[in-house]
């Protein structure tokens, strides 16, 4: 392994591989900050840019761009409250409060801090989870994706403090969505109304493009004046604020990067998942939970951790035996083909220096793409203090083409522009959007593994309960939903002490 670390590094010292990697920083930046794209396109617009070229090369540019990416997402998140990937909608629920309460710069500090510190530490597990990947992957079969599933949907209970039948509300809206489209299971067609767009149900991108940025700019529209409610307390000073912040909660930046790395291992559940679990537990263990939502800076650095460190777990299944464990690494397989790589154990043997190559790109990107926003972070802030009027047209456009872009369909288009109108009217009737996103995406999941896991055990329900990690799922999913309840009780016994004194 040493071997083909120094090999690698002697890669990007020469023929150029450093200036392949920061190509491929920018474009993830690029790619990653405007809504829609992300790693899929353009991985896929760079495959057919490396044949011909050294396959190291190809590497580095494909690393630097998946380390890049989920950073860049993250700056229209904070500033804009229009999350430039699927995961960083977790980013936005505390990350554009700072932004209106001035603090745009800390809030970006923050998310570059624990975009880097993620990212390495998504690397460190990929370095040391590879020679027993086939252990853990192995251990996983319906049962646990169920209940990995669940886990993820229970979310719901602790994200909508005050609000929880508003919540639940959301939460079926959302589960009803998720079930349009294809049976995956039956193969029939469900709640399609004889359109054809909706056989394959109803695409994730648009629909948070729309209930974020577009139902954002609305009500930003409605309510005139600029995006900053202080404008004169927006500091980008205040960025090294955010850095320190991510050392001084270092237990959650550890907490998001651990839960990112092992879910992103898991195949088919991906980046979405492991940011609003890690959003989650945050919440419940934190003791002023009711500050989340409105400017907790905590709500910014789980999220970010887990994303990026999200990046070096979807590689374990992906490089192992050629699982992707998500969109991006779905594509990524296409890269590997067309250089002549064949996922798998030969591959671990055989092209260690690839694998090293690309962890090593990574790694360097995710560091390399957070210096570079926060050297421009004074001018990225400074967008909050624009009148909202001005932005209108600006961002509608961004959105309107993101959506667009993904699979160049005016289908999308149409699906973003509707859920901006449910989007906005959540805001103006203040119902939770958390719990419908979450339900949107686990909701399919759910499903099909709950019908594939009773095809198996024949009916009998006990198999969620007899499988040990199964069971350690379903215990945390206990221990889940009891938090707030516990919380509650606590809450009930202090302020009785304080009566009595």
């Amino acid at each position: 392994m040493l071997e083909a670390v120094a090999t690698s590094v002697g890669a990007l010292t020469a023929s150029g591989g450093a200036i392949y990697l920061f190509v491929g920083t920018l474009v993830g930046l690029v790619f990653g900050i405007i809504p829609g794209l992300g790693g899929p396109t353009a991985l896929a617009l760079l495959i057919p840019l490396t044949f011909g070229i050294d396959t190291t090369a190809a590497m580095f540019l494909a690393g630097g761009i998946m380390g890049a990416i989920p950073f860049g997402g993250s700056v229209t998140a904070i500033l804009l409250n229009t999350p430039g990937t699927a995961p960083n909608a977790a980013t936005v629920y505390d990350g554009y409060p700072m932004t209106k309460k001035g603090q745009a710069g800390a809030a970006l500090g923050a998310a570059a801090a624990a975009s880097s510190l993620g990212g390495l530490f998504g690397i460190l597990i990929l370095f040391m989870v590879l020679p027993v990947a086939r252990e853990i992957i192995l251990m996983f079969s319906p049962p646990e994706f169920f209940m990995l599933a669940v886990l993820g949907l229970c979310a719901i209970a602790v994200s909508t403090d005050g609000k929880m039948l508003k919540g639940l509300i959301a939460a079926c809206f959302g589960l009803m969505i998720a079930f349009v489209g294809y049976d995956n299971v039956s193969g029939a067609v469900r709640f399609d109304y004889g359109i054809d767009y909706l056989w394959d149900g109803i695409s994730l991108i648009p629909a948070l493009i729309g209930l974020f940025a577009i139902a954002q700019i609305v009500s930003l529209y409605l309510a005139g004046g600029s995006i900053a409610d202080n404008p004169s307390a927006v500091r980008v000073s205040r960025v090294s604020d955010g850095i320190f912040a991510v050392f001084r909660y270092w237990k959650t930046l550890l907490r998001g990067s651990v839960i990112g790395a092992v879910i992103g291992a898991v195949p088919g559940v991906g980046g979405t998942v492991a940011a609003f679990l890690s959003y989650s537990v945050t919440v419940q263990t934190s003791r002023d939970p009711d500050s989340f939502g409105k400017g907790n800076i905590e709500g910014v650095i789980a999220p970010e951790a887990s994303n990026n460190a999200r990046e070096g777990g979807s590689l374990i299944p992906t490089l192992a035996f050629g699982i992707p464990g998500s969109a991006e690494m779905a594509v990524f397989l296409g890269l590997l083909v067309l250089h002549g790589l064949q996922p798998g154990p030969s591959l671990l043997i055989n092209h260690l220096d690839v694998i090293t190559s690309l962890m090593l790109s990574i790694a360097i990107a995710s560091v390399l793409a957070s210096i570079v926003c926060l050297a421009v972070a004074r001018q990225l802030a400074l967008i909050t203090l624009v009148d909202v009027n001005y932005l209108v047209p600006v961002i509608l456009s961004v959105s309107l083409v993101g959506a667009y872009a993904l699979e160049s369909s005016m289908h999308d288009v149409i699906v973003a522009v509707i859920f901006g109108a449910i989007g906005y009217l959540m805001i103006r009737f203040d119902y939770p959007r958390l719990p419908l996103v979450i339900a949107m995406f686990l909701g399919e999941v759910a499903e099909v593994n709950f019908r594939q896991s009773m095809m198996i055990a024949r009916g009998d329900w006990t198999v969620f309960l007899t499988r040990p990690l199964s069971l350690v799922l379903f215990l945390l999913v206990i221990l889940s939903l009891s938090v707030p309840f516990i919380r509650y009780l606590l809450r009930r016994r202090r302020a009785s002490r304080e009566a009595l004194t």
